[in-house]
Formats: C-alpha cells, structure tokens, sequence
C-alpha cells in the first residue's frame, strides 16, 4: 500500500510539472518571440537572423544558447560593415532538428554549409562560440568552401571528462533526460535560473536583461533541453575524431579566450590549439566565458583581423 502511494505521488508531481512546463513554454515564448526568419532545408526549419551589408559572417552559439546570444551585444556592432547571419543551430532557440537526425558536430555543420549556400553567402567568415565553436571548426574541416575563415570565441575544441556543474543534467542517459526534459526540467531551470546565469557569466556580472534580450530564457523550454542533452552526449565522440585533422586547416583560424572561463579551461581549448593549427591567432583576455556579451568589441577586432588575412590570402581576379 505504502508504495502505491509513493507512485501515486510521483505520478502526480510528474504530471503536474509536465502541465506547469507546457504552461511556462508558452509565456516564455510570448516574453522571447522569433527575431529572425525561417528556412525550411531537408525536414529542418531553421531560425536565423539576416542583417547588414559587406563581407559575411555566420554567428553560431554555444550549448543552450541561440542567436539571442549573439544579438544581444554583438550583431548591431557588426551589421555596420558586414552581412551578419546569426543562426538558432538546428534543435536550439526556434529552429528544429528532423526526427532521426543527428545531433553531431558533422551532421550540424552539415546543415549550416548547405543553409550558407541557399542564402548566397559567399565563404563567410564563420564565428563559433562554445559548442559552435566546435560546429565551426567541422565546417572549416569537412565543408572548406562554406568558409574563408573562423573566428573560435571560448571555444570547445578538445573533448571534456566532465561537464560543468551547470550543465551536469544535460549528461543524463537519454530516455531518463527526454522524461527530465517535459516534466521537471523546466521548472528546476526556471527556479535556478539566476544562478545558472550567474554560472555562464563568472567572474564577469550578468546583464539584467539577458533572459529576455539575450534569449536566455528559451533554453528552459523541455525540447530545447532534450536537444542540448543530444549535443552533449555526441561532442566529445566527435571531437576526438576531428583534433588530428586540425593540421589540415588552411584558412586563417583565431581563437578568443577569458582567463577566468568558468566552463572551459582556456589552456586546454585554447593554448592548446596553437600546436595544432597552423598561424593560429590567439588572444587571451581577463573575461569569462560569455565574450560576445561581455567583450563585443575585442570580438569585433578579430573578425576584422580574419578577414583580411582571408582576403590577402585570396588569390586576385583570373587568376583562380
């Protein structure tokens, strides 16, 4: 009797946190509507926001993120001299993920070099930050004509043993993270959600207005959840398979790290890679992991930088 009640019990909790989680998806994204447009390619609908003139960026965010990441602090700088597509990766912000498609690294570069293509980009400069920066440095590695480029912001580029403490549900097995993700999820990330962004930012202070303005409340919605949850588990597979090919990177490649990244260890990501890409540019700076909030104008000075070692390194007209 005493464990029926029990399963009655956590019934009813799942049950309620399951009505409170569709509750909250809906006001949250009535607080954090679209800002972009969408395109529909290969069962996938990706959100993306398209800005400005001149030589192309694409901006792809990190884990849990979306482009609000990026818009928040970064893009309106940036529209000023180039075209600025900031994409939602596929399963994050307000695109989607097919059923049965992948979650790697290669299956989400995949999508992004063909999405360059539709949208006439001609080989932007591609801006990763965090786990984006993993998804940049497939693109440079399996689509190198999608790229003149990369701009790696904290990037992941070496596999992790352990996940950072804010993210440490993310490594639930996949059954129990999909149940996670449409009942307790939600209203556990709701309620720490000050203290998670306080995580991401450290040692730098959070803006007031990044849960809406910078997007981070969308990262509470259950598929979103699931979605990074899927990220996590195909990273470090991916990853060790991609770190003997960084020596075959051509393009120029720069790497913007804080010294007091809360999330990834600077040496281990970042110094590391000099050894590893060839004419790296890296530049270390007091932050935290955050920079494209944080440290907007550093970020915009690299791109300028990569993009015109991209451009010397053009070869001149008829002469391709």
């Amino acid at each position: 009797m005493t464990w029926i009640l029990v399963l009655a019990v956590v019934a009813l909790v799942l049950a309620a946190s399951a009505e409170f989680s569709a509750l909250a998806t809906r006001r949250i994204e009535r607080t954090v509507p679209p800002q972009g447009q969408f395109l529909d390619l290969d069962g996938e609908r990706l959100h993306y926001l398209d800005v400005g003139q001149g030589t192309p960026l694409v901006l792809i965010h990190g884990l849990s993120g979306q482009m609000g990441n990026f818009a928040h602090s970064l893009v309106g700088p940036l529209s000023a001299g180039f075209r600025v597509v900031a994409f939602d990766r596929p399963g994050s912000g307000y695109s989607t993920r097919a059923a049965g498609r992948s979650a790697s690294l290669a299956a989400q570069a995949e999508t992004l070099a063909k999405a360059i293509g539709v949208l006439n980009l001609d080989r932007p400069v591609v801006v990763g930050h965090s786990l984006g920066g993993a998804v940049a440095l497939a693109i440079g590695l399996d689509h190198p004509a999608s790229a003149r480029g990369l701009v790696l912001v904290a990037p992941l580029t070496h596999p992790i043993v352990k996940l950072p403490p804010i993210f440490a549900s993310l490594a639930l097995p996949a059954p129990i993270l999909r149940a996670f993700a449409w009942t307790l999820g939600p209203p556990i990330l709701l309620l720490t959600r000050k203290w998670g962004v306080r995580q991401v930012f450290s040692p730098e202070p959070p803006p007031a207005d990044f849960e809406t303005l910078g997007g981070g409340l969308l990262g509470a919605r259950p598929r979103n959840i699931a979605a990074a949850g899927d990220d996590v588990a195909c990273a470090s597979a991916d990853l060790e398979a991609m770190v003997p090919r960084y020596p075959t990177l051509t393009m120029p490649v720069a790497v913007l790290y804080g010294r007091g990244d809360a999330l990834l260890d600077w040496r281990a990501q970042g110094e590391s890679m000099l050894a590893e890409v060839p004419g790296l540019d890296l530049e270390v700076m007091d932050g935290g992991h955050m920079l494209p909030v944080t440290a907007p104008d550093r970020i915009v000075a690299m791109i300028r930088r990569v993009a015109e070692r991209a451009e010397a390194r053009a070869p001149a007209p008829g002469l391709a």
